[in-house]
């Protein structure tokens, strides 16, 4: 079509978008080619060099679309709100870290763009949202290098930005798979993270949500730190495993909110350290060397209808005197086979109060090196001598903890209905 005619017919029909353009030339050059608000579609080949996009633009490519940057910065900066990003692969950014800024394969500066099924790899920083507002980054996978994961960036690093959603996205062996730092109201849900430091890593960061998501074979599952108000509801921690591993981890963290999640087979599911007012409410907490490891500097935590099972040590509170409670409105926690109690009223819940002890805390806080042994013989040797020397102490109080039947010893059962027994003989002989 001639460039006339193109004129006239957008003259008199303003709402056609502009037609897409087909790549030949350089990626930049097709880009400043490219009408604002236009679509420009991607060959399947390989384009060099890093590009700036400072107009509003969709970028589209093909099943074997590569950018690859020249390792010296980021391979692509958004500078303009309204850009869409689809089906591209992304390689290559500067991995440099004595400049003041931090490379990433994609960093955006501006709000209100979507960046979705994109692959990146071989970069610093996957994607970096840089004082970015209201953006959309879903189906991205970011492939960390093989290596050492401290030396090297972030799958999606989120800073002074806000409301944003990062969704159904597929992190490996990056340093942290998300980062937030000072950055609020972000929604995060559906995503997979495995083979990194933190999975979740937030600093200074309020109020935002997280559903959903998978931590695997992390050091740390989530660590929330100096933030306040998150919701973590639905998400599965599971073999995040070492001596400083944990499923989540609270550290000057309030006020925030942990319902049905899943704790697997890590080191501690909860780790809680300075940290005041958290609601922990419906998790369970399987097979773990520590359920919950609760330090005296923490107030006021809330542990409500949890499931305990099969944990090695299910609490282990250390360093003082704590203001913390295992039941909520009536409503206390599952504790498998570390409670035997009477439920003679049928309700569901034990007659008295349940009282976790253990004696672990006494070696824990004179020597670190005690969670090496955590999964060894020796440790449920140990918990059983003091216990029968009456060393024990009181880690966790539940007022109201729930019957598990299926979990209920004979021995329990037999002494119950013996007890129903002679409480029926003794109204007959008084009615005699």
């Amino acid at each position: 079509m001639k460039k006339w005619l193109l004129g006239l017919v957008l003259l008199f029909f303003p709402f056609l978008s502009p037609p897409a353009t087909y790549a030949e030339g350089t990626l930049q050059q097709l880009i400043d080619e490219t009408p604002a608000n236009g679509t420009l579609l991607l060959k399947n080949k390989t384009y060099v060099g890093d590009i700036v996009i400072e107009k509003p633009i969709t970028i589209k490519g093909a099943a074997h679309t590569v950018i690859k940057g020249s390792g010296n910065g980021n391979v692509i900066s958004i500078r303009a709100p309204h850009v869409t990003i689809a089906n591209v692969t992304v390689t290559n950014s500067g991995k440099s870290r004595s400049t003041q800024e931090e490379y990433a394969a994609i960093k955006v500066y501006s709000d209100d763009n979507t960046l979705k099924h994109i692959t990146i790899t071989n970069s610093f920083h996957g994607i970096y949202l840089s004082q970015a507002h209201h953006n959309v980054v879903e189906y991205v996978r970011v492939i960390g290098k093989s290596g050492e994961i401290a030396g090297q960036g972030n799958g999606l690093h989120v800073y002074y930005s806000n409301f944003n959603k990062l969704a159904h996205n597929t992190i490996v062996g990056t340093r942290d798979g998300m980062f937030f730092d000072y950055a609020n109201h972000n929604v995060v849900k559906d995503n997979d993270v495995s083979r990194t430091r933190y999975g979740l890593h937030y600093m200074y960061s309020d109020d935002n949500e997280f559903y959903r998501n998978r931590f695997t074979l992390n050091t740390g599952g989530a660590a929330i730190m100096n933030s306040n108000r998150i919701v973590l509801k639905g998400n599965e921690f599971l073999l995040n495993k070492g001596m400083r591993s944990f499923g989540v981890l609270l550290q000057m963290a309030n006020d925030n909110k942990i319902i049905g999640n899943e704790f697997y087979q890590n080191e501690r599911a909860f780790y809680i350290d300075q940290s005041t007012n958290n609601f922990i409410e419906g998790n369970t907490i399987v097979k773990n060397q520590i359920g919950v490891e609760l330090w005296g500097s923490s107030q006021r935590q809330t542990f409500t209808n949890n499931r305990f099972w099969n944990n090695t040590i299910s609490v282990l509170s250390l360093g003082g005197e704590e203001n913390n409670r295992f039941s909520f409105r009536g409503v206390g926690n599952h504790w498998g086979d570390d409670a035997h109690f009477f439920d003679l009223n049928q309700d569901g819940k034990g007659d008295s109060p349940f009282q976790y002890k253990s004696s672990l805390h006494k070696i824990v806080e004179q020597n670190e090196l005690a969670y090496l042994f955590l999964n060894t013989p020796s440790i449920k040797l140990y918990e059983k001598i003091n216990e029968l020397m009456h060393e024990t102490e009181v880690m966790a109080t539940d007022n109201h903890p729930f019957v598990d039947r299926h979990s209920m010893p004979w021995t329990t059962i037999l002494v119950a209905l013996v007890m129903m027994v002679w409480i029926l003989q003794s109204k007959r002989g008084q009615r005699q």
